[in-house]
This record gives C-alpha cells, sequence and structure tokens, in this order.
C-alpha cells in the first residue's frame, strides 16, 4: 500500500489536511486510532466563528448547540467586567458531531479513511538504496489496523496526533513548550444569560482560567486549566485539576449558587502552548496541537491548527508529487504558517505570562481598572478571540492608555 501522504489523526486539523492534500492532487490516507471520529472528546467546544470558517463548514444545527456573543469576566472578589461583542461571536458545538462533519468533507475529496488504525513506529528508506535519504526517500510507516500489524508506504506523514504526538516521538522533533493539564465537566447549571460564557482568572485556576460554557439555559460545561509551574507550587502537586474544580464548584458563590451538583460528562485534557523551533524533518510534518499551534490566551485550536493544516496539507502534497520531501523543500510550511500565526502566538505567550502571574489583588485592580465605558466599548469593537494583540494595540493607544499603564505596568510598554 503506498501514499503520497498519510495524516496520522482525524480531528479537525487532520481532516483539513488531509481535504488539502488531496485538493492538490496527492493520494492521501488518514488514520484514526479510534473507532469513531469525534470520540473521545477533549476540548471544551467553544470554537470562534473564524474558526468555523476557516475549517470552511457553515453553522448547522447539525453540530451548533448555542450561539454566544460575548463574555462574563468575574474578578476574584466577583466584580463582573462584562464583554458585549453585540453579535455571535462563538458556536458552542458536538465536537462529535463537527469532527464527523470535517471527515466526510475529506472523504468526499477522495481521502481514505481508516479507523481503528494506531501509528506504532515509523522508518525513512530511499527507494534506490534502502538506506536514509532525503530527496524521493520513503517513509514506512507501521501501524496496528484492527489489532494486525501493518506496515503503509509513503512520502510524506502528517503529524495531526495531538498533544501527545507520537510522530514527533518518533522522527525526534521537539513537543511544545507548555501543557496545561485541564478538565471539564458538563453538568445542570442555570445561566444567567446563555449569550455569555463566563470566566473566572485568579487562584481558582493558578496560571489561566476557569470557565462555564452554556449548552442551554440549564446545562454548562465547567472547566479550568492550569499552569503546573504556579498550580502545584510549594510541594502541592497532589493539587490536581480534579481538586481545583472540585473547590471552584463548592467555593465560588457564583458557580455554587447555579451548579446543581452531579455531572452529564467528565474529560480531561492538555493544552499544548508554545510551538517548537521546528515542526518539519524529512517526511514529516507537525500540525496542531502536535505543534504547539494553540492560542496561548484562551486555550483554542481549531482555528490556528485548521490554518496550519491547510498549508501542510498543500505543501505536503506538492512535495510528494515532486519527489523532494526533504526538510528542506518541507521547510515552506514551517515558513508560511509561522509567518501567519507566529507573531499572535508570541504576543499571546507573553499574554498568557503575565496574567498568569498576577495575584488575586491585582486581577482585582485589572478587572475594575478595565470596567468603564470607553474601554468597554473599544472593548466591543476590537475584541477578538483569535487576535488579541489587536485589542492590546487600540487600548494602548486609546484615551485610556494612562489608565491602562497604571494597572498593566511595564508589560504594555515592553510587549511590541
Amino acid at each position: 500500500m503506498n501514499y503520497d501522504v498519510i495524516v496520522v489523526g482525524a480531528g479537525p486539523v487532520g481532516s483539513t489536511a488531509a481535504r488539502y492534500a488531496a485538493l492538490n492532487g496527492a493520494k492521501v490516507l488518514l488514520l484514526e486510532e479510534h473507532a469513531s471520529i469525534g470520540s473521545p472528546v477533549s476540548c471544551t467546544g467553544l470554537l470562534s466563528t473564524r474558526a468555523v470558517a476557516e475549517c470552511e463548514l457553515k453553522p448547522s444545527d447539525e453540530f451548533v448547540l448555542n450561539s454566544v456573543r460575548g463574555a462574563m469576566v468575574y474578578a476574584p472578589d466577583g466584580q463582573c467586567l462584562p464583554i458585549d461583542g453585540k453579535q455571535t461571536k462563538a458556536y458552542v458545538v458536538s465536537r462529535k458531531n463537527f469532527d464527523r462533519a470535517l471527515a466526510v468533507m475529506a472523504v468526499e475529496e477522495g481521502v481514505e479513511l481508516s479507523l481503528r488504525t494506531r501509528a506504532v513506529g515509523l522508518e525513512k528508506t530511499s527507494p534506490e538504496t534502502g538506506k536514509g535519504g532525503n530527496e524521493g526517500s520513503q517513509v514506512k510507516l507501521r501501524v496496528i489496523r484492527n489489532g494486525k500489524p501493518e506496515t503503509i508506504c509513503t512520502s510524506v506523514v502528517i503529524g495531526a496526533d495531538g498533544v501527545k504526538s507520537q510522530i514527533a516521538s518518533y522522527v525526534g522533533l521537539k513537543k511544545p513548550a507548555r501543557v496545561l493539564p485541564g478538565i471539564q465537566i458538563e453538568a445542570s447549571y442555570v445561566s444567567d444569560d446563555i449569550d455569555f460564557v463566563e470566566l473566572f482568572p485568579g487562584s481558582s485556576a493558578p496560571g489561566f482560567f476557569a470557565w462555564t460554557v452554556p449548552v442551554n439555559e440549564k446545562i454548562s460545561r465547567i472547566g479550568l486549566a492550569l499552569e503546573p509551574g504556579l498550580a502545584w507550587k510549594n510541594g502541592q502537586e497532589e493539587n490536581s485539576p480534579l481538586v481545583y474544580l472540585e473547590k471552584f464548584l463548592s467555593s465560588n458563590p457564583h458557580v455554587k449558587s447555579r451548579y446543581s451538583g452531579g455531572m452529564l460528562d467528565f474529560v480531561v485534557g492538555g493544552i499544548p502552548i508554545g510551538p517548537p523551533e521546528r515542526t518539519v524533518t524529512d517526511g514529516i510534518l507537525l500540525a496542531g496541537d502536535a505543534a504547539g499551534q494553540t492560542k496561548p490566551t484562551s486555550g483554542g485550536g481549531v482555528y490556528t491548527g485548521a490554518y496550519a493544516a491547510k498549508i501542510a496539507g498543500k505543501v505536503a502534497a506538492k512535495a510528494a508529487l515532486e519527489g523532494d520531501t526533504s526538510a528542506g523543500r518541507l521547510s515552506e510550511y514551517d515558513e508560511l504558517w509561522r509567518k501567519a500565526l507566529g507573531r499572535e502566538l508570541e504576543i499571546g505567550m507573553k499574554i498568557h505570562d503575565y496574567m498568569g502571574k498576577l495575584e488575586d489583588r491585582q486581577l482585582n485592580d485589572l478587572i475594575g481598572s478595565l470596567n468603564t465605558p470607553s474601554i468597554l466599548n473599544t472593548i466591543t469593537e476590537y475584541g477578538d478571540m483569535d487576535h488579541p494583540s489587536v485589542l492590546v494595540r487600540k487600548l494602548m493607544f486609546s484615551g485610556n492608555s494612562f489608565r491602562l499603564m497604571k494597572a498593566f505596568g511595564a508589560f504594555l510598554r515592553t510587549l511590541f
């Protein structure tokens, strides 16, 4: 069995990369280790409108459960910063149905899909010499398909196999700089307004934030993620995300009064932030969580991952068909995705690190400083889940810059 491109992982990034490889003339195989697409779920399921558009899907009742137009940001002392986008900014989705829709799109473009197929190793050989090579080399991917070992030959492998990417491990590519452990339940929760998510930065979730995402009037997804270095300092390794979530549910007055106990669903996962220096090597590309292309400010990875996946699919297909799958040829992918997304991810990491280190009293002061009509109007006009640097720039050069400088200190002076 020979293919031009094999994509490992049939999430949104993998399906998009496979589809774009096929659209560019490649014979493509898409592998998924699980028995069905979209299971198990390890995502909040809140996608920006831009993320859905980047995947080239139209919002549909088949996967959209609710539409969200803003966020209520709660300071540790309980004060609320209302951010109203005035129009739909994000969708609460069924990730199972969303992922399956993207897989169907890939199959419709000629991609071959193989479920219950797990990559367990690979080797790179030159067809001419049987030894390691660059131009014209092949990758022999070892898999377990339906419980039986097989070897499949291809010119390029795209690793879209998530935060614990085995493809990266097999070829010695570095993992993302950090992984934020997260946990989420779906449970009975009476939202004040299902048009708004709720965010809770501070010691409830050190280094990141907790959230509630309304599925409907009576059900929400409630979760949090942590920065391990901040959450587990002073020898508190026993304070797992589950411990933090239980404490959040029982001690936050706002949440406690709306949460009725129990759960309908439970997911855990990791949010990879900080891309490695290289996401390519001979015959191999990494995309999505495997490449650390997740937004450090929100933890979302579908928009950035899908954007990069399109580039990966196109570059992989062309390289395979040209007969040059060397790291030098494939580095076009690295250059293009970093040119489009790299600066935003870099700024996002600075924002993440700055916000994560603020103590509760500092967050109270900061959120209080932002809670003015003029600043809220600026946030409404320029707020962007996928490009937070746009808003930061506008706030810096607005009439409120002195107020914000006082709140942010030296951070804004060094950010750009």
